[in-house]
């Protein structure tokens, strides 16, 4: 399976930078799908009311996808994958 990866920078509430990748399948090409996968994800951090938009958020590559990211995509329909920032 081929996945395309979102590269993501969002600005915490405490002002740092949140640095990570949203990865989904290719198949997925409205942006907007894709800033709600980020949003959901950004909740879970307890960073709901943070921006996410074309700006912060854009479609960086297309690769294989890793057996690591399987599970959630094939629950959640994509896959998070935390850099910087995002504890």
């Amino acid at each position: 399976m081929r996945v395309a990866v979102w590269d993501t920078y969002v600005t915490k509430k405490d002002g740092s930078i949140m640095h990570f990748d949203i990865i989904a399948p290719i198949e997925i090409r409205d942006a907007s799908i894709i800033h709600n996968f980020g949003k959901e994800y950004l909740k879970s951090k307890n960073q709901e009311k943070q921006a996410i938009t074309a700006n912060e958020c854009r479609f960086c590559h297309i690769e294989n996808i890793k057996p690591q990211w399987e599970l959630d995509i094939k629950q959640k329909g994509y896959y998070i994958y935390e850099m910087e920032n995002c504890k």
